[in-house]
């Protein structure tokens, strides 16, 4: 969500879309579990809410990500991803060694942060940097 319609109620209605207990768990799970895949998001909305199924919450992900509300990344190897923080142009960093992903601010200036050397007529509005490596757990585990 915006930073300006982080209540999820007014984010939805912001986005036309029907106020739903569903929806609002998913955005406030997700307010609170950045980068949290599909089957994470169901997980604690069924916590929260009791029987809601599966597709329900991949519906609202969907529908959630369609109209602007979420983000949806996907790193290489990876389960897609959601995210609230959707009114910039930041980067991801992701651990090669257990998924861990770290949201990096705009490489450098305004989006798309970056220019390609050549555009092929296209009008860029944003670029997608993924940066791979290793946490600090990671990298402690692997030197034991």
């Amino acid at each position: 969500m915006a930073q300006e319609d982080s209540d999820p109620v007014t984010a939805l209605r912001s986005a036309g879309l029907r106020i739903t207990a569903p929806r609002i768990a998913a955005l406030e799970v997700l307010e609170s579990m950045p980068h949290a895949t599909a089957d994470q998001v169901a997980g604690a909305v069924r916590a929260r809410l009791g029987g809601v199924s599966t597709q329900t919450v991949y519906d609202t992900l969907r529908v959630c990500a369609d109209r602007g509300l979420l983000r949806r990344i996907e790193p290489a190897g990876s389960p897609v991803r959601y995210e609230t923080r959707t009114a910039d142009n930041h980067h991801h960093l992701v651990c090669r060694g257990c998924g861990t992903v770290r949201d990096i601010d705009c490489v450098v200036g305004q989006a798309p942060c970056l220019t390609p050397d050549r555009d092929h007529g296209f009008v860029v509005d944003e670029a997608e940097v993924t940066f791979w490596g290793l946490c600090e757990n990671c990298r402690t585990d692997a030197t034991g």
